[in-house]
């Protein structure tokens, strides 16, 4: 596993050395490299490539130092993302890195150099108005889909909302694995820039892009640690808005019990902080705290939370009334930070915009300059989990339901996930179906039903 540049023309990267001893598969003065390296490189069988040793990396230096408690100064960072962004530093060193900066690890003063080189590093999108608009959650709530939703209102409303999401880090499906299941997401520069300039909007995966670059990298090992420290959250999400070109940005911060922010006190440190280092790097941040204490909507996994989404933007008489509420607010904000509504105004005038089908054309029209707009996919396997006994429900755990829609293959698995039929202070009867998993694949759906089988107490009844 040492890592060792390969050179083909002018093109180079730094790969995983592993040495076979199989004579049958490789000839004396031979390689092989892996389908993605090989695209990279441009190469074809019997070019000749380069190999040297990968000199000594001063950004090691500095994952040590900070391994170790030390503060990073701005040069640091810098040398980190950079090393990120060209496959330098391995997989395991971008862990050492990770794990060093969770918890309080950063310092606010840190989280500004990230953020600051993250967007140094990759493309910025410039527009030709003076306010570009952005919404982001914080996660940590299945089923929170609102972005579809507060787009399609704010871009009605004639706000420049150019949305370009990330796919699933720890959760069981991101905005642009959602999206994927109904209009083509990876859009390049260019098909954003026109999406936009005839829609006011658009819903792009970022990752198709060179915006903030270092975070996809970072985003990858973060899935696989399961992990997603606040510091590190707020540079991602920050320096994707800035690198987006954004100006105004609303943020939404569900706190509950099993939510990724578990107080009050908790969520309005991570506003303080999420707006100072926005303003350092030129962002008019505002903060919404909400009701994280269970899933929104019913669906949680890609396709059952985009019909979901659906349900709510064709106003059908049983769209999941919290989400359409929660995005309605988040967008109403929006609408007050462009001065399109009086303070206080905003969520009566996105209702409206919700109401009278506005928001359902211009998420069609988005979706079909994108690519089209499609049905979103369906489970091959389902199964029925029943209630044991009858009472109220008073307890359902976030975290725990949103593994079962990761076992059961969300969100790579697009159809994949778990669709909900309770909801908190609801009453149940023996027998009652409290939740549906979906899943593609029955290794699948039983890697999900064993693990309910030990965690049957993610949703509490009370007699």
């Amino acid at each position: 596993l040492s890592r060792i540049r390969v050179a083909a023309g002018w093109r180079e990267l730094v790969a995983a050395l592993i040495v076979l001893e199989n004579p049958e598969l490789l000839e004396q003065d031979e390689i092989g490299l892996s389908k993605g390296a090989i695209k990279f490189l441009r190469a074809e069988e019997g070019d000749l490539v380069r190999l040297s040793h990968l000199g000594a990396l001063d950004s090691m230096s500095d994952i040590r130092r900070k391994i170790y408690g030390h503060p990073l100064d701005e040069n640091a960072f810098r040398r980190i993302v950079t090393d990120t962004i060209d496959l330098s530093l391995s997989n395991i060193q971008l862990s050492a890195f990770l794990t060093a900066c969770t918890g309080e690890r950063l310092s606010r003063k840190e989280v500004v150099y990230l953020t600051e080189a993250m967007i140094e590093a990759g493309e910025k999108l410039r527009w030709d108005k003076e306010k570009i608009f952005d919404k982001h959650s914080v996660g940590g709530l299945p089923g929170n889909r609102t972005t579809p939703i507060v787009v399609s209102i704010a871009a009605a409303a004639g706000l420049t909302i150019p949305k370009t999401s990330s796919r699933a880090i720890t959760s069981p499906a991101g905005t642009a694995d959602t999206m994927e299941t109904l209009t083509n997401v990876n859009l390049s520069i260019g098909q954003i820039k026109k999406v936009v300039r005839e829609e006011g909007g658009c819903l792009a995966w970022g990752g198709a892009v060179s915006l903030s670059p270092a975070d996809d990298v970072l985003i990858r090992v973060e899935r696989a640690l399961d992990i997603d420290s606040e510091g590190q959250m707020i540079a991602s999400v920050l320096s994707k808005k800035a690198a987006a070109g954004s100006t105004d940005v609303v943020i939404d911060i569900p706190v509950g019990e099993t939510a990724k922010v578990r107080s009050e006190k908790a969520a309005l440190v991570l506003s303080k902080n999420i707006k100072a280092v926005g303003k350092a790097v030129g962002l008019r941040v505002e903060a919404v705290v909400s009701d994280g204490s269970q899933p929104v909507g019913r669906g949680i996994g890609p396709a059952l939370e985009a019909k979901d989404v659906l349900a709510v933007l064709q106003n059908e008489t049983d769209a999941p009334e919290d989400l359409a509420a929660r995005a309605v607010r988040l967008a109403g904000k929006l609408l007050e930070m462009a001065g399109k509504a009086a303070r206080g105004k905003g969520e009566t005038l996105a209702k409206e915009i919700l109401k009278s089908g506005a928001a359902w054309e211009k998420f069609r029209r988005i979706c079909q300059k994108q690519g089209g707009l499609r049905k979103p996919p369906e489970a091959k396997f389902r199964y029925e989990v029943k209630a044991a006994n009858g009472g109220t429900i008073d307890f359902i755990d976030n975290r725990k339901i949103a593994k079962i829609a990761k076992l059961a293959g969300a969100p790579t698995a697009s159809a994949a996930g778990v669709l909900l039929f309770i909801k908190l202070n609801e009453t149940v009867k023996r027998g009652q179906t409290l939740f549906e998993i979906h899943s593609e694949a029955g290794g699948e759906l039983s890697y999900a039903l064993e693990y309910y089988g030990e965690n049957r107490e993610l949703i509490r009844i009370k007699r």
